[in-house]
């Protein structure tokens, strides 16, 4: 199918590579959502410039992020090692939480209040937060629009957890709703969905900075006592 501007093919291997943002500084352990005014922590640089070095051989040549600040910091060595503008996708942003701006966790911060409680009512939704499936449209779109400006060559789409499981979890035929402990998608991770023309043929993932991902972020890892709070993503 052509637009009149591409020669576009079913033959046509896209791959759009969706990023999680590196390690945020937030010593207060607050689930941070969509505020503004959480960078990434020397930690987290140290991410994003492992992952701008792992992609720097590939054919990248299109860089897009959130418009949050983590996911921009996060985006910017990938997309000056690619020489490229870095643009920014509005549709990219963390999904929305109505915990956000509090701790949140087991014993304490917003659970310990039992006004909250109503928000927890229906995980399947959820409940306290944006739908599932209204994440699922927004990425899809999104990604699809990273794959249309890269046609034939590789993007890289800065993101937050939640909505890169989320639509991972779609693409996958998984159900949405899940333990949040379970979601394969570590800091500074790349799920990379390979298009054959306009339709997704695989999806892959990779963590090029492991070694700098603390043991209890890692996915799976078990719960430790005092570092298990939400913290946004």
């Amino acid at each position: 199918m052509s637009n009149g501007t591409t020669h576009e093919t079913d033959d046509d291997i896209t791959v759009v590579h969706v990023m999680r943002h590196g390690e945020v500084a937030n010593p207060d352990g607050i689930l941070y959502g969509r505020l503004p005014g959480y960078h990434l922590s020397e930690l987290g640089r140290r991410m994003a410039d492992r992952v701008a070095e792992h992609l720097a051989s590939r054919d990248v040549t299109y860089v897009v992020a959130s418009p949050l600040e983590r996911a921009q910091e996060t985006a910017e060595p990938i997309a000056k090692a690619h020489g490229l503008d870095l643009a920014t996708d509005e549709r990219l942003i963390e999904a929305g939480n109505i915990f956000q701006g509090k701790t949140f966790g087991v014993g304490d911060g917003a659970l310990r209040k039992p006004g909250n409680w109503k928000h927890l009512i229906n995980p399947f939704r959820p409940s306290w937060g944006e739908p599932y499936v209204d994440q699922v449209v927004r990425m899809m779109n999104a990604l699809s629009t990273a794959k249309d400006r890269a046609r034939g060559h590789e993007a890289v789409v800065v993101s937050h957890q939640l909505p890169i499981w989320i639509v991972r979890s779609y693409v996958e035929r998984r159900r949405l709703w899940h333990d949040p402990r379970k979601r394969q998608c570590t800091l500074a991770s790349l799920t990379s969905f390979t298009y054959r023309g306009d339709r997704i043929v695989s999806v892959g993932y990779s963590e090029p900075a492991r070694d700098l991902v603390p043991a209890h972020l890692l996915a799976g890892a078990k719960p430790v006592k005092g570092k298990d709070k939400a913290f946004g993503a």
